[in-house]
């Protein structure tokens, strides 16, 4: 008798998989707030009195600094938006499918990389 290849996880796998999912996202809202109080923070310098030149020179790194402080916190909201549309894909029964081939995902990738949608062997064959 051949084994039949398994096309869907089990309840209880995905439960393991929302449960990770949900504590990522946890972790990723926390971050989000620090990088947010941070961005409010960088533009307060508490100084009145300062040397014009040296001015210009923080305002300059400042600047830069919120600039790399809004792309890290972009990135971290699109980090939990793709991990909220993962626990959307397991409440429908999409989760752990790859969109390209319709196989499952590996358990180890998809603990590695949760709101993953493509299976190891898609991810590389796109990069042909």
């Amino acid at each position: 008798m051949s084994q039949v290849e398994k096309n869907r996880y089990s309840a209880n796998e995905l439960n393991e998989f929302e449960a990770l999912i949900n504590e990522k996202i946890n972790k990723a809202r926390i971050e989000l707030n620090e990088l947010k109080k941070s961005l409010t923070k960088s533009g307060d310098t508490g100084d009145d009195i300062t040397n014009n030149s040296t001015k210009v020179l923080e305002d300059g790194a400042d600047t830069m600094e919120k600039e790399n402080l809004n792309q890290l916190a972009a990135r971290q909201q699109k980090f939990i938006n793709n991990l909220e549309n993962a626990l959307v894909r397991i409440k429908n029964g999409t989760y752990g499918i790859c969109i390209d081939t319709g196989k499952l995902i590996s358990k180890e990738r998809l603990k590695a990389v949760p709101h993953t949608m493509h299976s190891i062997e898609a991810k590389l064959s796109q990069r042909k």
